[in-house]
């Protein structure tokens, strides 16, 4: 393992996220536990997007649920590598449900962020958009540069699905840019806009 490849990447996650999530009209969004939902913040907190405090490893499969109750959506998931690798088991799921409104991105910065910032497996070169394509999913790919990145970010945000693709960030450290803490909140918000209610 290059130990210092991870500092090196050209794209920046908050950057990769706020370009993902601009205009994004009504589109669903759940990010994944730790700093995918910091990230979703830092580009503006919104009532359609659902912020994990917990369940590692579920993004993708909560992202599943809501693709398949509201066909008519576009769903993404923002996770992280940490995350997705310790839900991989999802991805047979959701290549055999087949949403096509359903896609994932995994910001890679090859570290587990919450916990000290150790190395995940894809530092070892695991290949997940790999593990993906072999589950069934349709679309799937790694981006490490900007010229890739745009075309990945058509895929996620238009493509029929499931999409699924793997974006190389730096590791680095940012500013913390939380989102409300309730967990009641954030699902009722969320319900709420999904429905057209007030909240």
């Amino acid at each position: 393992m290059n130990s210092t490849r991870a500092e090196s990447y050209p794209l920046r996650r908050r950057r990769v996220v706020a370009s993902l999530l601009a205009d994004r009209g009504e589109m669903l969004v759940v990010a994944g536990l730790g700093t995918p939902a910091w990230d979703a913040t830092a580009a503006g907190d919104h009532a359609l997007t659902f912020p994990l405090w917990g369940a590692m490893g579920g993004a993708a499969m909560i992202g599943l649920g809501l693709a398949l109750a509201r066909p008519e959506r576009r769903v993404l998931v923002i996770t992280g590598d940490g995350e997705m690798l310790m839900g991989l088991g999802s991805l047979a799921t959701i290549a055999v449900q087949a949403p096509a409104n359903l896609a994932i991105a995994v910001l890679d910065n090859e570290r587990y962020g919450e916990t000290g910032m150790q190395a995940t497996h894809t530092a070892h070169d695991v290949d997940m958009a790999g593990m993906a394509a072999a589950a069934g999913l349709p679309v799937t790919g790694t981006v490490e540069s900007e010229a890739g990145l745009e075309a990945a970010m058509m895929a996620l945000r238009g493509a029929g699905g499931p999409v699924f693709y793997t974006i190389k960030v730096r590791a680095e450290d940012l500013p913390l840019a939380l989102p409300p803490r309730d967990g009641v909140e954030l699902k009722g918000r969320f319900r709420a806009a999904l429905l057209g209610q007030k909240a």
